[in-house]
């Protein structure tokens, strides 16, 4: 056996030193993208696109550059919550996302359809392929912080951006049913196997503040996020309530109006965290 050079393309498969390849895609040559964060939940309907939004906003906000790259192919609701109607374009260059109107960068399937409400029948691989091209083919302007909105679970989606986008760490989005802290679980385990940071948890839905006299009402019972926080010994970033306000401001394209302080102690975090 010749001796290992540390050259990976020129030993064979059997080398005992050989490294394995890495599958990080390279972005548009155009782009410059500075922060990523994934925004992961082990089950639909905890409020994952509403919170990736609210980020963003409160990020660009602050002044920095925010986007969004909207990896839920088959269910996507980021424009919608932005109001976002106009499609996406593309020349021999690359393809351009769009912007909000603060000026927040969007890329998501809807903004490449001539109907929105056309739905997306594929098979996982093309969606893989399309979450990829968002990354690699789509041209992103001075991003400080991205936001990537996943679909639930552990599929092809989420195991494609984890392989193909380089993450800086994710966000895991929960709510306080005890069921989920074992799809929770399960969302953690994926994470630490692919050597993706988990910046923290967020427990949505969490309580109802009385309109009356202020007092939280616990709708779907004691939380369970310290159980499991405290199990893979991760940060709790926030613990949001159910709030028809911000549901409405999102139903009505119009996100970028909410009031509220729900993702500052979120965006602190992400800041000193990513320094």
């Amino acid at each position: 056996m010749s001796e290992c050079t540390h050259d990976c393309s020129s030993c064979g498969e059997n080398c005992a030193s050989r490294q394995p390849q890495s599958l990080i895609e390279n972005p548009h040559q155009l782009s410059c993208v500075k922060k990523i964060i994934g925004v992961v939940s082990g089950k639909g309907g905890v409020g994952k696109s509403l919170i990736t939004s609210t980020m963003a906003v409160t990020m660009q906000r602050r002044g920095y550059q925010a986007a969004i790259l909207d990896a839920d192919i088959t269910g996507p609701s980021i424009p919608k919550a932005f109001g976002v109607k106009q499609r996406a374009m593309a020349d021999q260059v690359g393809m351009y996302p769009v912007q909000t109107k603060t000026g927040i960068q969007l890329m998501s399937v809807n903004l490449l359809l001539e109907d929105e409400t056309t739905p997306v029948v594929w098979r996982g691989p093309i969606i893989a392929g399309t979450v990829k091209q968002f990354w690699t083919d789509v041209i992103w302007n001075d991003v400080d912080f991205m936001f990537v909105d996943m679909p639930p679970g552990t599929g092809d989606v989420p195991l494609t951006v984890f392989q193909s986008i380089p993450l800086d760490g994710i966000i895991i989005v929960t709510s306080p049913q005890e069921l989920v802290s074992m799809i929770v679980s399960k969302a953690v385990r994926m994470a630490n196997t692919m050597n993706i940071p988990i910046l923290g948890l967020i427990e949505n839905y969490s309580y109802i503040k009385c309109p009356d006299c202020s007092k939280e009402i616990y709708p779907f019972g004691k939380s369970h996020i310290e159980e499991i926080a405290n199990q893979f010994q991760l940060d709790i970033l926030a613990k949001l309530p159910i709030d028809s306000a911000l549901a409405e401001v999102c139903d009505k394209g119009v996100v970028e109006l909410f009031e509220g302080d729900y993702m500052e102690a979120v965006c602190n975090k992400i800041e000193q965290k990513l320094k």
